[in-house]
């Protein structure tokens, strides 16, 4: 799968997915030995299209993307994002406005702090391979078994996001958890 190294393809990416009513973000990171997490990987999707935006390399400008970041016409969803949050925070590109999928999880009974692959297997019956999770984001060329399980978190929250929202508004709970989005933003 090709990955995103150009601005030029991020402006084409990012055109194709604008017009969403919500995007899926995920990222990978380095923390090990820095005090700020170093950006690796950032994964988008939206019910349409995914990509895997490349930010360590050398031809890429975020703009085009960290501009949809803070769109207000698009929900941004992320599951457990705190630490993501933060890494678009430093780049000066709160996403806004947010829903997080472990804090809705958390309102429509799943338990506090559901793993990302548990709500997936609760949810959508599919099992994730998580063989990759702590593997060096920042050593090039990534393998294809990292970038289909990176790509694998957001097209499996585009696909669980709507479920999950209809959820919590059937049970009159999607204010609590818009109340927490706007708290942590």
């Amino acid at each position: 799968m090709p990955t995103i190294t150009t601005t030029a393809a991020l402006t084409d990416f990012c055109a194709k997915i604008a017009s969403a009513p919500f995007i899926t973000v995920d990222t990978e990171f380095m923390r090990e030995t820095t005090y700020w997490p170093k950006l690796c990987l950032i994964q988008a999707a939206s019910e349409d299209h995914a990509g895997i935006i490349d930010p360590l390399s050398p031809d890429l400008d975020l703009k085009p993307f960290l501009d949809l970041l803070t769109d207000p016409a698009i929900l941004k969803v992320f599951h457990a994002c705190r630490q993501d949050v933060e890494i678009f925070n430093n780049l000066k590109a709160m996403p806004t406005p947010l829903f997080d999928t472990q804090v809705a999880g958390m309102a429509a009974g799943f338990g506090e702090q559901i793993a990302y692959d548990a709500l997936v297997r609760q949810m959508l019956k599919v099992e994730i391979d998580k063989s990759s999770r702590f593997t060096d984001w920042a050593r090039r060329p990534l393998a294809e078994s990292q970038l289909s399980y990176a790509l694998a978190d957001v097209t499996h929250l585009a696909k669980l996001y709507p479920m999950l929202r209809a959820r919590l508004e059937k049970e009159g709970r999607l204010v609590w958890v818009m109340d927490e989005m706007t708290a942590l933003t």
